[in-house]
């Protein structure tokens, strides 16, 4: 099957509602099919209306520390208010205007946590969701960690900072206090970083 087959064509894109953090808009797209399957279709080829959200690009960042009791992940603690719950993350935040990727994951991590790395490693990138979100989160692993623990924080971030066991993080994730699906794709980016270094 011909991929083009499959990719629809946005003819218009209008803005319907807009807020601090995103925006939401409404794209009027013509379905790939212009024959073959669906051919039956009495709306084959129409316009569809699809509603998206527009926000900024995120950068996650693991922070690894080796210590005498083994590896651990420096996360921080905070309240979020979609799920009305705390949740234990690895640090991250929002672009700032002209920052690439690995600027924004360096600066999140310091604002948050009082730590600079001395080594960064982008391990990947993924759309948070592609039916409907229209930004990329990059996920990147800070190693030899700098720093006195004084945060930088925002006047409405609450945010507490702790080093947790790798194995705990890993054992944990999916249950609370470990609920932020990115962090799930974060964690899943370092493991298969870890196991390729092995492997080499």
């Amino acid at each position: 099957m011909e991929k083009d087959r499959l990719v629809w064509t946005e003819e218009n894109r209008k803005k319907v509602f807009d807020c601090r953090i995103f925006s939401v808009w409404e794209s009027y797209c013509k379905s790939p099919v212009k024959g073959g399957f669906h051919a039956q279709d009495n709306k084959n080829n129409e316009p569809h209306v699809f509603s998206l959200i527009e926000t900024k690009n995120w950068a996650i960042v693991i922070p690894e520390a080796e210590t005498p009791e083994g590896k651990k992940f420096l996360m921080v603690r905070q309240w979020r208010h979609g799920s009305m719950c705390l949740s234990l993350e690895f640090p991250g935040g929002v672009f700032e205007p002209g920052e690439n990727p690995e600027q924004a994951a360096a600066r999140e991590l310091y604002e948050e946590t009082g730590y600079r790395p001395c080594k960064i490693t982008k391990l990947g990138e993924f759309s948070p969701n592609p039916a409907i979100m229209t930004n990329t989160v990059y996920f990147f692993l800070a190693q030899d960690l700098k720093g006195d623990g004084i945060q930088k924080l925002d006047t409405d971030e609450y945010v507490e900072t702790e080093f947790v066991s790798a194995d705990e993080v890993m054992q944990g994730m999916g249950s609370a206090p470990y609920v932020h699906a990115l962090m799930g794709s974060a964690l899943s980016l370092y493991y298969r970083f870890t196991t390729n270094k092995k492997l080499a």
